[in-house]
Parts: C-alpha cells; sequence; structure tokens
C-alpha cells in the first residue's frame, strides 16, 4: 500500500500541469478559509467553501471520517502529514490527490491547519501551457540527468520527462548500427533500417505498451510511417492516427495490438540529431480527449531532443569505449587453463582498480607433450592500459616460447630480449616466474626473473620458498638467468603470485609473505584449491589501494606407474626392432591393440634417426596422457627437423613419415642431448579413458622398467 501511494504521490507532484488548491480547517474539520482556486473546482455550486467539512469532499479511500480524524491527530502531534485520497470535485466527479496537512500559527483562533491539496489538471487542460512544458522539459528535469554516461540508464530518464509533462506515452529509439556489434546490417531489405528501442513510459497503466512496443526489440518499421517518414527525413513528423490509418498500420506491422493503442490519437516522432548525424528519435503519443500536436508542441519537442542529443551521443560514445576496452582486457586474460590429469589447478586474478578490470599481472597453466605442464606468473610493471597491452605481448611471446619446448632459464631469458625491444619505443619493465613440472618423473625447473620466490607446500604440511638464483626483472639488466631442479613430492602444492597479494603500504613485504605461508599451513593440502585461493584472498577486498593480484595454485602429482613406461636401448643396428619388441605388451595392458601397428613404424623411424647420432645408449618412453607419447631421448644435440627428399636420396624420408601418421611431433632439449617425440590419437572408448585414475607412484615390477 505505501509504495502505491509513493506512486501516485511521485506521479502528480511530477506533472508541470497540477493544480494546487489550499484550504484553512478548524479542530473539528470545518473550512474556515480557501483559495480561488478551492472555490472554483470544489464547490458546488462554484463559489465558497466557509462552512463545509472537509469530510463532505473526502470519498476514498477507506473511511474519509476516520482518514480526516487521522491527519487531524497528526497535526494535534504538530507534524505535518501527507496522503493521497480521493476527492469529490463539482465539474470532475472524482479526482486523486495528493493532500498534505501541517499545523499553522495564525491571530484567528479558529484556524487550526492548513490543507494543501495538489490535483491532475483535466485532460482538456493537460498540455496547453508552453511555458509549464518548456520548464519541465528544459529547465528542469533535463538538468538532473546530464552526468548519466549509462545508455541504457539515461533511456529510461529521458522518456520519464517526456511523460507526463509533454505526453501521455513515449518511447526512445536508436539506429542499431550505432548500438551492436556488427551481429545486424544497418539496413534491412527495402531500405528500412533497424532500430532498438531503448525506453518507454506510459501514464494510463495499460500493460498492452509493454506487449505491443517491447523494450530491447530490434526491429523495422513499416515503409510510410510516421517512423520511417522521421528516419527518412531526418525532421519531425506529426500525425493523427485515424481508426483506418492506424489499422492499416497494425496489419503491415502484423501487430494488432497496435491499432486499439494509437487509434484517434495524436503522434509526434522527434528526430535525435548529433551535429548532421540521427541518432534515433522519440516517439510521443497524446491520447484521445488531450490537446493534439501543434507548431509550438513540435518546436518545445525539438529542443528537448537536441538537448538529449548530447546525453545520448555521450553515453553511446561511452558505452561503445568502454566495451571495446573491457574486451580487449578481458581477451588478455587465459580463458582456459590446461593441464595433466594428475596434476590440478586454480587461479584467480583482481584488479588493482575499479575502473580498469585488467592490469599488468597475469597467469599460464599450458599442457606440454609428454605429461608435463608450464606453470607461469608475471607482473608488468605500472597499471592501466598500457600495462595489460604489454602483458597482452609477453603472454603471447611465452606461449610461443613454451611450445617451442624451451627450458625455464632460456625462456625468459628470450622474454628478457623482447623487453628490451619493447622498451626502445615504450620503457617498461617486468617480472615473472616459469615453472615447468614433469608429471612422469616427479622434477620440477624453476627460473625467475625479478619475482617473488614460489611457495612450495609439501604434503606434510611443511613449506619453504624456493630459493631460486636470484636475476633482474625483464628489461632491466643483462645478466644471465639460471634455473633450479627439484624433486617434488606427489600431493604437494606449488604457489605462485604477483606482489599485489603480499605488499601492504602500511607493513614490510615479509609480513606479507609470513601471511602467505599461514594460509598454506599444516593441512593445507588437504584442503580443496579453492578453499586456499579463497582464504589467501580473504583480506585483499578492504585494502582499496592495492596492487593488482594474480595468484596460481597447483596440486602437483605423478601420473599412475602403470600410464607410462621407459627402457634404455644399446646404439645398435638391433634398437629398432627391440623397441618394437617392447612397446607392444604395453599397449595391449592400455587396450590399443590398434595403435600396436602405428606405434611400431614411429618408433622405428625414431630410433632408427638416435642410433645413426647418438654416441651412447638410447632412452625409449611411452606415455598414457591424453594421448599416446613415444619419446626417444639420446645425446646428440642435432635437432632434427622436416625436409623434403629429392627422387634419389635414399635417406630423409622418416620425418614425413612420422608426421603423417602421429598427430603432432616436435623435439626438445634434455642435458646434453635431445628429446624427439611424437603423439597419436588415441581412440575413443580405449586407452586413456580406461586407465585408472592418477595415483601415487609404486614400485615397478617390469624389469626393463627404469627412470629416463
Amino acid at each position: 500500500m505505501a509504495s502505491a501511494i509513493a506512486t501516485e504521490v511521485s506521479a502528480v507532484i511530477a506533472s508541470a500541469s497540477a493544480q494546487t488548491l489550499t484550504v484553512g480547517i478548524d479542530r473539528s474539520g470545518m473550512i474556515r478559509q480557501h483559495d480561488r482556486g478551492a472555490g472554483d473546482i470544489l464547490a458546488e455550486p462554484a463559489g465558497s467553501l466557509l462552512g463545509t467539512h472537509l469530510g463532505d469532499l473526502i470519498t476514498g479511500p477507506g473511511d474519509p471520517a476516520a482518514v480526516l480524524n487521522g491527519l487531524i491527530a497528526a497535526t494535534l502531534a504538530d507534524r505535518q502529514s501527507t496522503t493521497v485520497l480521493t476527492l469529490r470535485t463539482a465539474s470532475r466527479s472524482l479526482v486523486d490527490a495528493v493532500v498534505t496537512v501541517e499545523p499553522i500559527r495564525s491571530t484567528d483562533p479558529d484556524l487550526f491547519a492548513q490543507v494543501t491539496m495538489r490535483i491532475p489538471a483535466p485532460a482538456a487542460e493537460r498540455f496547453i501551457d508552453p511555458a509549464l512544458m518548456r520548464h519541465a522539459l528544459l529547465d528542469g528535469a533535463v538538468r538532473r540527468i546530464g552526468g548519466a554516461l549509462d545508455l541504457d540508464q539515461l533511456a529510461p530518464e529521458l522518456v520519464n520527462i517526456l511523460v507526463p509533462h509533454f505526453c501521455n506515452s513515449a518511447g526512445l529509439l536508436i539506429l542499431e548500427n550505432l548500438l551492436g556489434d556488427g551481429d545486424h546490417e544497418a539496413t534491412a531489405r527495402g531500405g528500412t533500417q533497424f532500430v532498438r528501442r531503448l525506453a518507454l513510459a506510459y501514464d494510463d497503466g495499460d500493460a498492452g505498451w509493454q506487449a505491443a512496443f517491447p523494450v530491447g526489440e530490434i526491429l523495422r518499421y513499416p515503409q510510410g510511417s510516421i517512423y520511417t517518414r522521421c528516419l527518412d527525413t531526418s525532421e519531425a513528423v506529426s500525425v493523427v492516427m485515424t481508426d483506418e490509418a492506424a489499422q492499416d498500420l497494425a496489419t503491415s506491422w502484423l501487430r494488432t495490438p497496435v491499432a486499439r493503442l494509437i487509434s484517434g490519437t495524436s503522434m509526434l516522432a522527434l528526430p535525435i540529431m548529433a551535429g548532421e548525424v540521427m541518432l534515433g528519435f522519440f516517439v510521443c503519443v497524446r491520447r484521445q480527449g488531450f490537446h493534439r500536436f501543434d507548431a509550438y508542441d513540435t518546436e518545445i519537442g525539438m529542443e528537448f531532443a537536441g538537448r538529449a542529443a548530447l546525453f545520448v551521443d555521450g553515453a553511446r560514445r561511452y558505452g561503445r569505449e568502454r566495451a571495446t576496452a573491457l574486451t580487449l582486457q578481458r581477451s588478455m586474460l587465459p580463458t582456459g587453463l590446461s593441464h595433466p590429469a594428475s596434476v590440478d589447478v586454480r587461479h584467480r586474478y583482481l584488479p588493482g582498480s575499479k575502473l580498469i578490470e585488467v592490469g599488468g599481472d597475469w597467469y599460464e597453466s599450458i599442457d606440454l607433450p609428454g605429461g608435463r605442464v608450464a606453470l607461469v606468473v608475471g607482473d608488468v610493471a605500472g597499471h592501466g592500459v598500457r600495462a595489460a597491452v604489454t602483458m597482452g605481448r609477453l603472454r603471447t611471446a611465452i606461449k610461443t616460447l613454451a611450445m617451442l619446448e624451451l627450458p625455464p632459464a632460456e625462456t625468459l631469458q628470450r622474454l628478457d630480449d623482447l623487453m628490451h625491444e619493447l622498451g626502445v619505443f615504450e620503457p617498461h619493465f617486468a617480472t615473472c616466474v616459469y615453472a615447468v613440472y614433469d608429471s612422469v618423473d616427479g622434477t620440477c625447473e624453476v627460473a625467475s626473473a625479478g619475482h617473488l620466490p614460489p611457495l612450495l607446500v609439501r604434503p606434510d604440511g611443511s613449506s619453504e620458498f624456493l630459493d631460486v638464483s636470484p636475476a633482474p626483472p625483464l628489461g632491466i639488466g643483462a645478466s644471465p638467468i639460471v634455473s633450479r631442479t627439484l624433486h617434488i613430492d606427489d600431493g604437494s602444492l606449488l604457489v605462485m603470485y604477483t606482489d599485489g597479494l603480499v605488499e601492504r603500504r602500511t607493513e614490510d613485504i615479509d609480513s606479507g609473505l609470513e601471511r602467505l605461508r599461514a594460509v598454506f599451513g599444516p593441512g593445507s593440502p588437504a584442503q580443496t584449491l579453492d578453499e586456499l585461493c579463497r582464504e589467501a584472498l580473504a583480506d585483499v577486498y578492504e585494502d582499496h589501494q592495492r596492487d593488482d593480484i594474480a595468484l596460481l595454485v597447483a596440486r602437483l602429482s605423478r601420473i599412475g606407474q602403470d600410464r607410462h613406461m621407459a627402457w634404455r636401448l644399446a646404439a645398435k643396428l638391433t634398437a629398432a626392432r627391440r623397441a618394437r619388441s617392447l612397446i607392444r605388451a604395453p599397449l595391449r595392458r592400455w587396450g590399443l591393440v590398434d595403435l600396436i601397428p602405428p606405434a611400431e613404424l614411429v618408433v622405428s623411424e625414431l630410433v632408427t634417426n638416435a642410433v645413426r647420432y647418438a654416441q651412447g645408449t638410447i632412452g625409449l618412453r611411452l606415455v598414457l596422457e591424453g594421448g599416446l607419447f613415444i619419446e626417444v631421448v639420446d645425446d646428440s644435440a642435432a635437432v632434427p627437423r622436416l625436409r623434403y627428399a629429392d627422387e634419389d636420396d635414399e635417406r630423409g624420408r622418416g620425418l614425413q613419415v612420422v608426421s603423417q601418421i602421429a598427430r603432432r611431433w616436435g623435439s626438445r632439449r634434455a642435458g646434453t642431448g635431445k628429446v624427439v617425440w611424437c603423439e597419436l590419437a588415441v581412440p575413443s572408448g580405449a586407452g586413456i579413458d580406461q586407465a585408472p585414475k592418477p595415483r601415487r607412484r609404486e614400485q615397478a615390477t617390469d624389469k626393463e622398467l627404469i627412470s629416463s
């Protein structure tokens, strides 16, 4: 009930043409004095209201005597009260009015309270006075919305100025090609432009308006209608919709309810022009019985549309620029992290400012061939779009370098060269920590360039910040970057982060590091990664001056013993035959019998190539992780490359065979030698789908199984 009263109060007060009546009453409610308007409107016959009881003029809601007694009681307590009452008038039967009763001090001892009544003007008197409409549209409400930059918020405010000050219903439509993202053509078939309805307002409470003219609809109007005439001429168009014209429009538009709503109405279309560019138009409707639109109304409406165009154009430009900036920024962050099945990764990112969603911090988890994963966290100095752009360049570069399977130290060295090159035109520096975890042998190689040390949490809850050989940030110095390799216990947590997580302006960074260490204390390996991320970020939201925060938490475990096999082979001519015989048994156990022929062919080519260049033993490894990976290790530094052999060449076709059979292939450095690998696709329903879930490493039972 209170909300309904508030709605009626605001509707009456908002009307520029509302009339104000004033009467004075005594303690019994008898009218002792009144203004001329009250006598003309409320007295029957028109004249004096003196001696009339105010309760006789009240018809509702509820018992008039009880309502009046409540208002008088509030006045006796020296309080002002306001409510909506239905009054009986001399010439207009019943009318809703906003009634305010307040105590007054007067020399007349009988005069007790002043009653102010605001009632809407009759239909015949609304929209007549140009001065009232001009004041309401141009001097009042429109000034209060000048700072709005959200078009979805601005549009309803504009049409709510037109209704009720200028018309009974109004809509705002904007050209779709100025709002959309290119999904809709600017012009439909027949030359009619697409428009989008952003707002609609009406004062008669008829829900048919919303059904016939839904907000958010993208549409085109029939040719020859008032709407298309306004679009084609960029000028105001005014028409009186006869029953026949309304029916024709509804029929051509295939919207039957439209005829009932606009039949007999006066309509005015007002173009919204930003310079010589048309943005859209307002559609204003006055119902039958109200003053029809004339030249004065058109002039006032065009002046309003001209001012509204400034707000609409500003909001449209701001919205498009903001959407472009956010799309650019969000595209720079990873949309999905890849990793082996035995590794679990979670991430969190918090921008340092509410005005921009992405800064210079970034993170990556990149699945590498052979059950390995690259984990990266970096931080570009600075804030805003410039730092985000540099971050995007580094992310692209590091993903490319990761695919080249360079060691972490060499990867960061290449990034340092890139930062030096970028710094020639735009000085920047960045910190980065890069780790590569092998889920087969449980080793992790870590390198850092000026970044805070990663936190390693062991399964028993003990933890340490990894002591990685220090190096200057990327783009600062030319010192060599050195990596560290360590063995990781299954179930350990590796926590990588940026300085925004541990730095506070009011405390030393060591306090922040200890706070992070406390979060990942005893018992943390048993918690879920989502819980740990939530606890790590629990106290950062209150710091409104914080830096960007990137957090990457990984639970590292080796893949099951029965999902990989490794052997050592002598560099002899019989090595290829030996390799073919070794891989058959595990492939049968994994349910990959159909892959035995192509796997034998690939192994033969890779081992034969290794025998040709190797000086010592040759390593062979099978890994079932996403696909079937076949790796051959030798001590030669010569990296194979794909070439096309001439017709007379006896060699040079091995890698061509491998590339045709395998899904992908590649090579990487390994100590003093190299690893050449390829991946065979696992048939659906076999192998990886039936393989056991990852578990802790078990002792090998095969005599030929060794660690590579």
